[in-house]
């Protein structure tokens, strides 16, 4: 067979081979949107908001702008109803999300897991779930309820504060109107120490503690000073720390499913790096080493009471009934391994 013609026909064949590389690229670059919504519950005023922002800005740097995420605050994409967020982003109303436990907790029951009273206790504690299999486990069960779970983040500790009164006893929670995340082992919670809690958002909350609809509510002391409910007659903390708030950082599948491998490694390891800063920046004035967010919320006028472990005692005693039905509806196994892990935690595994 002549030389020329095996060369000609080589040269076709690749061309044919390489024929549909070109098109699969072509498609998939087509397939990138212009913009990712990315919703948070609040702003870059928040730890919270900034983990987000952080994340939007690395991966639009590390892709070149081939990932151009926007941040929509307020969970504006849903007319403000966080409990439906998660619920959103698999649907494909929300690209992405740095979303909350306990707003997700709704459509994933294990979420409630870090709302148990008391459960995590500290840092450590906190960092022994969500760092270790227990947490391993929580994203595969997130990503089986419908989105990818990328890293975690974190909302912090939520203590109580009130207009009215000091709260160092249950019996001083008795009477008093608090505002409620819209989970019902919230209601459940507030409830059994004889409040009258009343589920709302946080865009309906802070002009309720305003008018004085209601008189108290629960968040982390970065979401107190960054708020300003200091200025919404909150006069009133008690740090009890009874229930964690982490995030996660999550996307859409059929967004993830869109991406190449490459955008996809470097979205998670960007989300991994965020979530880190973010951990950092929330828990920032509130380590042994560094209590100084205790003295920012004192210097506003603010009377801040610190339970000791027999305060809390009295809590959890009468929470009991409370964490035992929730143990039963988030899986009793589940909770055993959570509870062994914050044991090791504190050295008394």
């Amino acid at each position: 067979m002549d030389r020329r013609f095996l060369l000609k026909a080589s040269a076709v064949g690749s061309a044919a081979l390489a024929a549909p590389l070109v098109v699969t690229r072509a498609a998939h670059a087509q397939a990138y949107k212009n913009e990712y919504k990315v919703s948070t519950v609040v702003g870059t005023a928040f730890p919270w908001g900034k983990g987000a922002e952080i994340w939007i800005n690395l991966v639009r740097e590390r892709t070149q702008g081939r990932i151009n995420m926007k941040l929509y605050p307020g969970v504006s994409l849903i007319n403000g109803d966080q409990t439906r967020e998660f619920s959103a982003m698999r649907q494909g109303v929300i690209d992405m999300a740095v979303g909350s436990t306990i707003n997700w907790s709704p459509q994933v029951r294990e979420l409630n897991l870090f709302s148990l009273p008391f459960l995590a206790r500290d840092h450590a504690g906190l960092d022994a779930i969500t760092q270790g299999e227990v947490g391993q486990q929580m994203m595969k069960v997130v990503e089986k309820a419908g989105v990818v779970p990328l890293a975690w983040g974190e909302n912090g500790f939520r203590e109580v504060t009130n207009s009215r009164r000091e709260i160092r006893t249950p019996a001083d929670m008795k009477g008093l109107k608090f505002r409620v995340v819209g989970s019902p082992i919230f209601n459940d919670t507030f409830s059994a120490f004889g409040a009258n809690p009343t589920q709302m958002s946080w865009a309906d909350a802070q002009p309720a503690l305003a008018s004085g609809a209601v008189e108290g509510q629960e968040n982390p002391l970065h979401i107190f000073t960054a708020a300003k409910l200091h200025t919404l007659s909150q006069k009133f903390v008690t740090r009890w720390g009874y229930v964690a708030d982490p995030l996660i950082f999550a996307a859409n599948r059929e967004i993830w499913d869109s991406w190449t491998p490459q955008d996809r490694d470097i979205v998670r390891a960007a989300a991994v790096e965020a979530g880190k800063q973010e951990i950092a920046l929330t828990r920032k004035g509130l380590t042994a080493n560094d209590m100084s967010m205790i003295k920012e919320v004192e210097g506003l006028g603010v009377k801040v009471t610190e339970l000791s472990e027999s305060d809390k005692q009295a809590f959890k005693k009468v929470i009991q009934p409370v964490y035992e039905k929730w143990s039963k509806q988030i899986g009793t196994d589940l909770v055993k391994r959570a509870e062994a892990a914050v044991a090791a935690s504190r050295g008394k595994a």
